[in-house]
């Protein structure tokens, strides 16, 4: 149950105002999570802060409401607060939560992002513009189009930071650095803080408060993990029709693969087998077909959703009961993200993870990112086990081989000692 404004709650000390108090109690947040405890104050007495928390934890909305609390109401000498997300989708995302807080406000809020026009979003700027969530790209599109115009941005905000140095958005960060008012307030928020990260955060902001709630790369505690060893792709889809088949289980699925490829045959299968309705995204999908997407999915319309992990950030989605790893991600941290769309805002998940002997390299480097042990399970009898075509077993003794030899790069691989032993034979016979 949400609580009213009239009782005794935790948001009432951050001394917010009463239009987004209103806000926070019809989103139904009844109490801060610890990321927002510890962030919130921090960000409204304007220091620099980098935020480190589990995906699902809040960590929009805890530099959402101060920044909000902050600029308070429409101006017309342009935006004040940038931020910057690496996906469309994400955008998309932290738009709409910062639209929802600032419901009782006048605050405009737009959005800017690539693969449609700029038209639409240059009407919108020209209509006034008080906070900015945008894409580096876009941003700075418009920008040289002499569209924005940012000397009095006093708040910025990279979200998303991990993600944004894999995706090679350093360049453009930094021709962003440039261009804002030197004074401002810059906040970095992240779920992973690897090294690239921590590089970016020396070089633009000073003497920051660093807030680590949980061990970075660690999953969130209401998400119950296993993991199945699972030989070869045909058993794989075999025990995915096992999974799906449970209806009153499985009933919000998002199945992740690491290839649009596999991503699309996935979803030809489960809509072959009227296991869905079925949505996919991937970077090839078109912007509308991917909102649109994630809009039937959030709304229920589609049970499953089948997604690449370029795309796996912008999904926001409460009461996803499963997430399920077709195939295991070979960049770590984003077994973590993936994970972090189910159990979000207190609720229980389940991440179930199919792993060949080829992936098994995989799974054991995300065990110790996690510093965790992922439960294995033995596959259902129901689900039927079947041999390895040839070209399959192939490709994964090659791939086992390439994974022992950068363990050890004295060893000379299967392949070689096979190579090895047919010279040997072929002397004999002679």
């Amino acid at each position: 149950m949400v609580e009213s404004l009239e009782q005794p709650n935790e948001w009432l000390n951050f001394k917010l105002n009463k239009q987004l108090l209103q806000a926070i109690n019809e989103s139904g947040y009844a109490h801060p999570t610890e990321i927002q405890r510890k962030c919130i104050p921090l960000i409204l007495g304007g220091q620099q802060v980098i935020g480190i928390a589990q995906t699902g934890t809040g960590k929009t909305a805890a530099y959402l409401l101060p920044i909000l609390m902050k600029v308070k109401f429409a101006q017309q000498d342009g935006p004040r607060v940038l931020i910057l997300a690496p996906t469309k989708e994400l955008v998309v995302q932290v738009a709409q939560n910062a639209q929802a807080l600032s419901k009782w406000t006048d605050l405009r809020i737009v959005s800017l992002y690539g693969g449609i026009g700029p038209t639409g979003q240059i009407n919108a700027l020209k209509a006034g513009a008080d906070l900015l969530v945008a894409t580096p790209g876009r941003f700075l599109d418009l920008y040289l189009k002499n569209e924005i115009p940012a000397k009095n941005i006093k708040t910025l905000v990279i979200d998303e930071a991990d993600r944004m140095m894999d995706m090679g958005f350093i360049h453009q960060l930094r021709k962003i650095f440039e261009v804002l008012p030197t004074k401002k307030q810059s906040l970095l928020f992240s779920a992973t803080f690897p090294e690239k990260v921590e590089k970016l955060s020396e070089d633009f902001l000073e003497f920051p408060h660093k807030i680590e709630v949980t061990p970075q790369a660690t999953p969130a505690k209401q998400v119950s993990q296993q993991y199945f060893s699972v030989p070869n792709l045909k058993t794989k889809i075999n025990f995915l029709e096992y999974l799906l088949s449970k209806p009153d289980d499985f009933k919000r699925v998002i199945i992740f693969t690491r290839t649009k490829e596999s991503a699309n045959n996935v979803f030809k299968f489960i809509e072959r087998k009227g296991m869905g309705p079925a949505r996919v995204i991937h970077s090839n999908k078109g912007q509308n077909s991917r909102l649109n997407a994630l809009k039937e999915f959030g709304e229920g319309k589609a049970r499953v959703l089948v997604a690449t992990d370029v795309s796996s950030r912008g999904i926001d989605i409460t009461k996803v009961s499963h997430v399920i790893n077709f195939e295991v991600p070979n960049r770590y941290e984003d077994y973590v993200h993936r994970i972090g769309r189910t159990g979000r805002a207190s609720e229980k998940g389940k991440a179930i993870t199919m792993v060949t002997e080829a992936e098994q390299f995989h799974i054991e480097k995300i065990q110790e990112l996690i510093k965790g042990n992922i439960p294995l399970k033995q596959l259902p009898q129901q689900v039927k086990v079947e041999d390895t075509p040839f070209d399959e077993a192939q490709a994964m003794a090659k791939t086992l081989d390439n994974q022992k030899r950068r363990a050890d790069p004295a060893f000379k691989g299967a392949f070689h000692e096979k190579k090895e032993i047919k010279k040997e034979n072929k002397k004999r016979r002679k």
